[in-house]
């Protein structure tokens, strides 16, 4: 357990167990709740700080996005080179937090769970699927016909892996919201994860913010 999750366990173990109190009704599973508070405290928290490299990656993937959703062209003088190696570059620079770490993040409880594992499948899918995209880009330009060929064949599975991962990226921060209301909102949160601060999470993590479109037109084989 990571000592800011520490903290906001104790913080919010203090709350439940004062809400019991003063001939308050007995709350579900206290201890339980404050730890899926605490957890949800520390994704939130990761997810900030990890909202400069998503915002970048973002952007860079947008601009590219026209030159790649519907396939390579035939023409290589014609693949916006600059674009695409930008969007491969943020992606590649995306990093995985440790929370979010597939060994790490089967200790998440509650809301934050499923969150971190999204967050995860974004940061690998985006990786991965500019780097492919990439790659096949130089073999268009720089390799055989068979091997400029299998890329534009291939390409649409790449395309697909990053309109995927930004679709999940703009599941997260309605995620954020349902599990912060879920878990008692402001009142059990307090200062440790404000509406505020959750309501900005949700504009960088939403569907308007990171969804690409148009929807991958290219298709395997194509």
């Amino acid at each position: 357990m990571t000592i800011g999750r520490s903290a906001a366990l104790l913080l919010l173990s203090g709350a439940a167990l004062a809400a019991t109190g003063c001939g308050a009704g007995k709350p579900p599973r206290p201890q339980a709740l404050a730890l899926e508070r605490a957890d949800l405290v520390a994704v939130a928290r990761t997810l900030a700080s990890e909202e400069p490299s998503v915002r970048s990656e973002v952007a860079a993937t947008k601009a590219a996005w026209p030159h790649v959703a519907n396939g390579l062209p035939d023409n290589a003088s014609a693949i916006s080179q600059p674009a695409i190696r930008a969007a491969v570059e943020r992606a590649g620079a995306l990093s995985l937090p440790a929370i979010f770490d597939e060994h790490e993040a089967g200790a998440i409880t509650g809301p934050g769970s499923g969150i971190g594992s999204t967050y995860r499948a974004f940061a690998l899918l985006a990786g991965r699927g500019w780097r492919m995209i990439g790659a096949a880009v130089e073999a268009v330009e720089h390799g055989s016909p068979t091997a400029a060929r299998f890329a534009r064949a291939n390409v649409a599975l790449y395309v697909e892996s990053v309109y995927d991962a930004h679709y999940g990226l703009g599941q997260i921060g309605k995620r954020l919201l349902a599990g912060y209301k879920a878990l008692g909102g402001p009142v059990a949160f307090g200062a440790s994860l404000t509406q505020p601060a959750v309501n900005a999470l949700a504009d960088t993590y939403s569907e308007a913010n990171d969804q690409l479109r148009p929807h991958a037109g290219v298709r395997l084989g194509s």
